[in-house]
């Protein structure tokens, strides 16, 4: 083959193939989904809920339980409990919800948009999704053909976490710590 042919083919194939390449490798170093380095634009919206929060407020929690099924006992425990949530999130996109009371702690991990399982406080086997949504964080959680939406959101200072089960409406606000 001569010089010429030589010189030809290597420019055709750096015209085709070097710039779509070095394309592919800048969006895949800045922008690609599935980057562990840099977790995606919901889970930095979600960082504002990172920190240790203590509860200052409770309405209808009671009636919540009551929704769900809990039993008395566990409900008049629950309900006096003044339980502390600590939000932390790592850097691969993984949130992590601990809640500490004196009577029971629980800890739920999980990536928005993903399924998760989670044994609550009083026993249930739940499947799980958070999603994320004009900044309010949404738990849709599903056992046995039943439904629960938890809703947290940032309002000012305080951190306000709403339950729902059927018609029953459950407000519970937190101050940080």
């Amino acid at each position: 083959m001569s010089q010429a042919v030589i010189g030809c083919l290597a420019a055709q194939l750096s015209k085709s193939y070097h710039t779509p390449r070095l394309h592919l490798n800048v969006d895949f170093q800045t922008h690609h989904p599935r980057d562990q380095t840099r977790p995606d634009a919901a889970a930095i919206m979600a960082e504002k809920f990172v920190g240790t929060w203590k509860i200052v407020e409770s309405e209808n929690f009671d009636e919540y339980l009551k929704e769900l099924g809990v039993g008395f006992a566990l409900r008049q425990i629950a309900s006096r409990a003044k339980p502390s949530q600590i939000v932390t999130l790592d850097t691969d996109g993984t949130i992590t919800m601990k809640t500490l009371t004196t009577f029971k702690n629980t800890e739920i991990k999980f990536k928005l948009n993903e399924e998760f399982e989670q044994i609550t406080g009083d026993d249930r086997k739940t499947k799980n999704v958070v999603t994320l949504d004009n900044g309010v964080m949404i738990q849709k959680q599903t056992w046995d053909d039943k439904e629960t939406t938890i809703e947290r959101e940032l309002v000012g200072d305080k951190f306000i976490v709403r339950c729902k089960a059927g018609d029953v409406v459950s407000v519970r606000t937190y101050a940080r710590a």
